[in-house]
């Protein structure tokens, strides 16, 4: 195995990402506690859970910008906490998506060549090859055919795209998105979680999906992680999303139906 890690089968249940009673928090305040929970190559995987339950420093230590301050989080079978360590380039990361500015001047393919400096290390230039990954990744999006439009001129849903041919870029193992489809509308919504699919069936990352929207997700993931400040339930969907679990999570801010289960939230003001 040692030298070799390009060598290991995706479908190996390897776990890429270990939380082994871990826990996170700044000033005073835990925001994740004792979490211990193995993700393996290969998985779709949706964090789901109230606002304030954690979600987001579970994305900052998977990206690691946060030690835990008790346990332990492996990545990679890395353990460390560093930004600049090989294994961040390993992690395609579309954040939480912002208001682009239309008159920002910089194009599609120049905000996809972006993806490469992370895999690069600080001093390489870009060259033909890297304009080919990134080529490569607009192509998976089909969003190639806009490489010299300005970002800022696309609609939401295309910006998503090229964010996402970003993370791609990187030739990543782990394509982490936190909330993806918010601000967009429904369609563009269920076209941006269905290009999740593809990517991670045809390019067999390992996808962990931040989201509110469960109803949009449920049917498309491996397993659900349900987050509360604590690891509330993680499994299959159908394990997870039982009355008396979400009822205990969300409250009386759920209403369950036959078919859906709506949270009642207000997402725009979640950080």
């Amino acid at each position: 195995m040692e030298g070799v890690p390009h060598s290991v089968p995706t479908d190996s249940h390897e776990p890429i990402i270990r939380f082994d009673h871990a826990s996170f928090g700044f000033s005073g305040v835990i925001a994740l506690k004792d979490i211990s929970l193995s993700i393996n190559a290969g998985e779709f995987i949706g964090v789901i859970g109230p606002n304030g339950s954690g979600k987001t420093t579970l994305c900052r230590a998977v990206l690691g910008l946060m030690a835990p301050i008790e346990g332990h989080l492996h990545i990679f079978d890395c353990a460390c906490d560093k930004l600049r360590c090989h294994h961040r380039a390993k992690i395609g990361y579309l954040p939480q998506k912002g208001v682009v500015d239309r008159n920002f001047p910089v194009t599609v393919l120049e905000t996809v060549m972006m993806g490469r400096y992370g895999a690069l290390g600080l001093f390489s230039r870009p060259g033909a090859n890297d304009r080919d990954i990134a080529m490569a990744a607009l192509a998976h999006v089909s969003m190639e055919g806009h490489k010299d439009t300005a970002l800022g001129h696309l609609s939401g849903g295309q910006q998503q795209r090229v964010f996402i041919a970003r993370a791609l870029a990187q030739q990543p193992k782990v394509l982490l998105l936190d909330e993806p489809t918010t601000g967009l509308d429904i369609t563009t919504q269920h076209n941006v979680i269905e290009l999740v699919q593809h990517l991670h069936e045809e390019l067999k990352l390992t996808v962990l999906l931040i989201t509110h929207d469960i109803n949009m997700i449920r049917s498309r993931v491996d397993r659900l992680v349900l987050l509360k400040t604590r690891l509330y339930a993680a499994g299959p969907p159908a394990d997870v999303l039982k009355p008396d679990i979400l009822s205990a999570v969300y409250g009386k801010d759920v209403v369950i139906t036959d078919k859906d289960l709506v949270i009642v939230e207000d997402y725009h003001h979640h950080h």
